[in-house]
């Protein structure tokens, strides 16, 4: 099934029932067919809602909205544009970044409200696996606050330069950014012993867990990179392996799930494949060339796949 919209697509995005893209002119269009306009300017950012029913976009209008089909409800507001967002099923909280502001809202209560201040522009959150903690990225290294408490110092995991994207593995173990000047870097919490994990040829977009959290994938090369997860040590003196190597183009999206071994990966030149890196070879759902691949998704269920360019062509594959 593909999708031809008149805008970038910002996010692709699963909830329990279907594939939901946000897209730069502030629309949630709906595999289904449905189309909220939700936000005064682009969507910047998404994430599906705790209860899994519907998506939750944050804007430049600096509004956070939940998005059913044919229902959009306003959450919360933020000061200035919202950079980034996320949500956690296990504790039905939804946070949120507006320049150095991190702020944490419930979806099952209206009234409750945390905002966390930061000494520079946060640029990405994550919650952990029992959605207790939030982690955020910002210039220096990522910050890691319980999400619930009120007044608090956060743990200050630090490294020079400027961090982007944040994440917790799934045994919520190590927490990993990716950086400014073409790299990752992890901690191990219970010791806040650092992982640098370089040799990338091009700003990391995108990074994913899977096959039970032993594995993480990135983009940023010619081809996926994976790097091991197992044991107390992680990726600590481990070399990351590479699948699906081409040198005439790099790596622009990964998405896998951490239960499944399938994995997703779009290219800058357009195309989209998928593989089992416990398998072999690998599987073309998109041959034909094009627009940079902007957004991926997977299915929670690892069953389906819904892919995105820059030019607002969209589409969805079932495996």
């Amino acid at each position: 099934m593909n999708f031809s919209f008149d805008a970038q697509i910002t996010a692709a995005l699963f909830d329990k029932t279907q594939a939901v893209f946000a897209l730069g002119d502030g629309s949630v269009r709906f595999e289904d067919g449905a189309r909220n306009e939700v936000h005064d300017g682009a969507v910047l950012c998404a994430c599906v809602h705790p209860s899994g029913d519907g998506i939750v976009t944050g804007g430049d209008d600096g509004k956070v909205v939940w998005s059913r089909p044919g229902e959009a409800i306003l959450l919360a507001e933020g000061k200035g544009w919202i950079d980034s967002i996320a949500a956690s099923a296990e504790s039905s909280l939804i946070a949120f970044s507006a320049g150095r502001t991190l702020s944490v809202i419930d979806s099952k209560d209206a009234v409750f409200r945390r905002d966390f201040q930061h000494e520079r522009t946060v640029s990405g959150v994550a919650f952990d696996p029992k959605g207790r903690r939030v982690a955020t990225s910002t210039y220096g290294g990522a910050w890691l606050w319980y999400a619930r408490i009120e007044q608090q110092q956060p743990v200050k995991l630090q490294w020079a330069g400027s961090h982007l994207l944040v994440g917790f593995s799934p045994d919520g173990a190590f927490v990993v950014t990716s950086m400014q000047d073409n790299q990752l870097h992890g901690w191990r919490l219970k010791d806040q012993r650092n992982m640098r994990m370089g040799g990338y040829p091009a700003k990391i977009k995108s990074f994913s867990f899977l096959s039970k959290g032993q594995l993480m994938a990135t983009s940023g090369a010619q081809g996926v990179v994976l790097w091991p997860f197992i044991g107390s040590n992680g990726p600590m003196g481990r070399e990351a392996t590479e699948i699906g190597y081409d040198e005439t183009t790099l790596i622009s999206m990964v998405a896998s799930v951490p239960e499944q071994g399938r994995l997703v990966a779009g290219l800058e030149d357009g195309r989209v494949w998928w593989a089992d890196p416990a398998g072999r070879g690998l599987d073309f759902i998109k041959k034909d060339k094009g627009a940079p691949i902007t957004a991926l998704a997977m299915s929670r269920g690892a069953a389906r796949m819904a892919w995105a360019d820059e030019d607002g062509n969209a589409g969805v594959h079932a495996f």
